[in-house]
């Protein structure tokens, strides 16, 4: 139970560090802001790890450091969908996909949650799509192209891996957090060959990009945390649906932030993510 509550927990946190990421790109290169939000959150990550200190277990670590490789990876090519296409197909099928690729290895390496839990699993995937539908803006002349969903699914495949990797980087005992300072330093070092490669224009975040960015970096770390420590205490199939249900959080900001109207797909999306998390606590 308490391996449940911490994935859905981990989902609602990254949602905000989501949507404070995605703020800070509308007036900021996505490539400085990921990089500025993982530099900010080494002080916070720090702390966590002074708190809560255990020993180095070293064959967490290259888990950690693939995982943070194909998250930022992820991250990347997402942004670069979004921006190329529709939000609404490039969220749903990144979203989805995340979610699916843990659960179909959580269950291929024998993981039988139950028909119940099945069932929650099924209502957190259909969540996603209807949370994050939100119809083109009129007379919007994007164009959804199989590049553009090949791009989703491989944003989601990487967001799946990163899943995978920490789920194995948490079956090496109790190793802390050590696999997310991994994580971090190896997106560090990703993404900042990226900005050196290709020195996107607009510079540093300044002003309320960094507000923003600021906020972004140390929710997605705290994230990380919290879904490595569910993963070391529940299944896979069933923690990683919940911890997806992250579009749920940034929906709910949009509307009180950005004063976005929810509209009928959303809120039934926002029911059958509830049901998901009751059916999956069963």
């Amino acid at each position: 139970m308490l391996s449940l509550a911490l994935a859905a927990i981990s989902g609602l946190v990254w949602g905000v560090g989501d949507f404070a990421g995605g703020k800070a790109a509308q007036t900021a290169p996505a490539l400085t802001v990921t990089l500025t939000s993982k530099i900010n959150c080494l002080p916070f990550l720090a702390i966590y790890l002074l708190v809560l200190y255990v020993p180095v277990v070293p064959a967490s670590l290259p888990w950690g450091a693939a995982g943070g490789f194909c998250g930022v990876l992820g991250l990347v090519v997402f942004y670069r969908a979004m921006s190329a296409g529709a939000m609404t197909v490039v969220a749903p099928v990144a979203a989805v996909v995340s979610a699916l690729l843990p659960v179909i290895v959580g269950l291929a390496s024998g993981e039988r949650p139950g028909a119940i839990r099945l069932l929650g699993v099924g209502c957190a995937l259909v969540a996603i799509v209807l949370v994050t539908l939100v119809p083109a803006p009129p007379g919007s002349n994007r164009r959804i192209t199989p590049q553009l969903i090949g791009l989703a699914v491989l944003a989601g495949v990487g967001f799946g891996l990163f899943f995978l990797c920490l789920d194995q980087a948490g079956s090496h005992g109790n190793s802390g957090l050590w696999p997310i300072l991994a994580a971090q330093l190896t997106g560090i070092a990703a993404v900042g060959l990226l900005v050196l490669l290709l020195r996107p224009p607009g510079g540093r975040p300044r002003g309320r990009a960094l507000a923003w960015t600021l906020v972004a970096g140390p929710f997605d770390m705290t994230a990380n945390a919290l879904y490595l420590e569910a993963t070391r205490l529940g299944d896979l199939s069933l923690v990683a649906p919940l911890a997806a249900l992250y579009p749920v959080s940034t929906v709910i900001l949009a509307l009180l932030v950005d004063r976005e109207r929810l509209r009928a797909l959303q809120l039934c999306g926002l029911g059958l993510a509830l049901a998901a998390l009751v059916l999956v606590s069963r």
